[in-house]
């Protein structure tokens, strides 16, 4: 493990959360951090309990136990709202895009920039919206994770490749105040050249002061762009691998065995 002497404080800490659904424990007493600057993978196997960490983290489901510090201060997520307040944004499988709208709407639905001036005397939800900022801010949203094949921001969403709609959601997730983003399977089901798109986005997220949490099935996708892993077997911690001084191999034998050797 990385020593803490010369390493940031973890910006996230997740603390002795358990979660069961009736009979079954999907949690466990499972700890779980991430920095500023960090990528950390969250692997296991098919109910290890990653969806449900995540879902707890995102606010969309409640936790039975335990506690959550953001900046060393001690938070409550009980609500998807209280998440994204929080500045904690999730990039889900489906993206939740709307196709019949161009990028910039995207990046702006439901918090559309609108005209003030005398259009304030109106009440918010009549007055036009500023298509401008939209574009302009969109634009500088799309420079800062250095998406390279994305051309106008008034593409349509339907016209774009897998790799460019989830790379215009990680954008989405990043345009708001947020500091940690969660992204599930982000690769799943592209192909290698959209594959490469993503997780190039994703090493850009180290440099635009994120915490981000990457759950994959994919090992040698985890192992580019991850610099811990932590793996979770039957719903409790098995170990925290750093992924320059460990093989995939250690990271299998961990979620089948639970092994901890890191």
């Amino acid at each position: 493990m990385v020593g803490k002497d010369s390493q940031p404080s973890p910006h996230l800490i997740v603390e002795k959360v358990s979660k069961s659904f009736g009979a079954v424990e999907a949690l466990k007493n499972v700890n779980f951090e991430v920095k500023i600057g960090e990528v950390m993978g969250l692997v296991g196997d098919n109910g290890a309990g990653k969806s449900t960490l995540m879902k707890i983290i995102a606010g969309a489901a409640k936790s039975d136990t335990g506690k959550f510090i953001l900046d060393g201060t001690e938070i409550n997520i009980n609500s998807p709202q209280d998440s994204s307040d929080l500045g904690i944004s999730v990039v889900y499988q489906d993206l939740a895009l709307c196709e019949n709208l161009n990028v910039a709407s995207n990046l702006f639905l439901g918090q559309e920039p609108v005209y003030g001036g005398w259009f304030k005397l109106l009440p918010r939800f009549i007055r036009p919206m500023n298509s401008l900022i939209m574009e302009q801010k969109t634009k500088e949203a799309i420079e800062k994770l250095k998406v390279q094949t994305l051309g106008s921001v008034l593409t349509k969403v339907s016209n774009l490749s897998g790799g460019q709609r989830q790379a215009i959601a990680i954008a989405r997730a990043t345009r708001v105040n947020s500091t940690v983003v969660l992204l599930d399977e982000p690769t799943a089901a592209l192909g290698v050249a959209q594959t490469r798109e993503v997780l190039d986005v994703i090493k850009q997220l180290r440099k635009t002061g994120h915490a981000v949490v990457y759950i994959s099935h994919n090992l040698r996708d985890v192992f580019e762009v991850c610099d811990r892993i932590t793996v979770l077997r039957h719903g409790q911690n098995v170990a925290i691998f750093d992924s320059k001084k460990s093989s995939p191999e250690d990271i299998v034998s961990a979620m089948t065995l639970g092994e901890n050797d890191a």
